[in-house]
């Protein structure tokens, strides 16, 4: 932390400080705020400063993307928010709630997913007229090409 006189902290952070204390790297935090994900001010000699308060919003972002949350949803997301202060517990919690049906059907998805991988995965076994296993006489062929089973658990 950058002190500035009489002990008060230096509201401001250049990208470098804001990469070190984020764990981002400064090309990530230029690519977010191309996408509109954090903003930043610009100094006469129009150097990018930084609120602190973007520090909360990266580590939002960055617990997002682990989740596999597409960064337009995350922007869609934080677009509603103020940038002008820290995400508060309030908020964050109206965003995990918003993600939590979709992350809760991707954990189904991979679930199934890792339950089907010993058997067959759906297809017609890779382009084999029949499976008598999981798919007898084609019938997932009438359906569409590619693995069907994990679409759609009726069949399993």
């Amino acid at each position: 932390m950058t002190i500035v006189k009489s002990g008060e902290l230096r509201r401001e952070l250049t990208v470098g400080e804001v990469a070190e204390r984020s764990g981002v790297a400064v090309s990530t935090l230029h690519f977010y705020e191309a996408k509109g994900l954090i903003r930043s001010n610009r100094t006469r000699g129009n150097q990018r400063r930084y609120p602190r308060s973007v520090l909360r919003r990266v580590a939002v972002i960055k617990v997002a993307q682990r989740t596999g949350i597409p960064l337009a949803e995350i922007q869609d997301a934080l677009s509603v928010l103020p940038d002008d202060r820290p995400l508060t517990v309030a908020d964050w919690g109206r965003l995990s709630e918003n993600w939590r049906e979709q992350l809760n059907e991707r954990i189904a998805s991979l679930m199934a997913l890792r339950d089907h991988l010993t058997g067959c995965i759906g297809c017609g076994c890779l382009s084999l007229r029949e499976c008598p296993l999981r798919n007898p006489h084609d019938v997932l062929s009438m359906e569409g090409a590619g693995p069907r089973l994990m679409d759609d658990d009726s069949h399993g």
